[in-house]
């Protein structure tokens, strides 16, 4: 698998870290609702937003939209861009 990081290019997926689904993003505030948010997870096929790490690279944290199923890439963005 390939992924393009915006600072340094495509690269081999080896080259990056994945870190959970983007919804890690949307911490909940109700002390009730984060248990859900670090227990109950949606494992879903098809395309997820994911949080990924160029942890070989230029260390940048990125979106990446993917499908699970085919591996194929929809989208890669900075993840400071894709909470705004």
């Amino acid at each position: 698998m390939r992924i393009t990081c915006p600072h340094c290019g495509e690269r081999d997926s080896r080259e990056f870290d994945y870190l959970g689904a983007a919804s890690l993003l949307e911490r909940p505030e109700n002390p009730a609702a984060f248990t859900d948010y670090i227990y109950s997870r949606e494992n879903s096929a098809g395309d997820n937003a994911e949080l990924w790490q160029h942890s070989m690279g230029c260390r940048a944290w990125l979106y990446v939209v993917r499908n699970v199923t085919t591996h194929d890439i929809k989208q890669v963005r900075l993840a400071r861009e894709a909470r705004t």
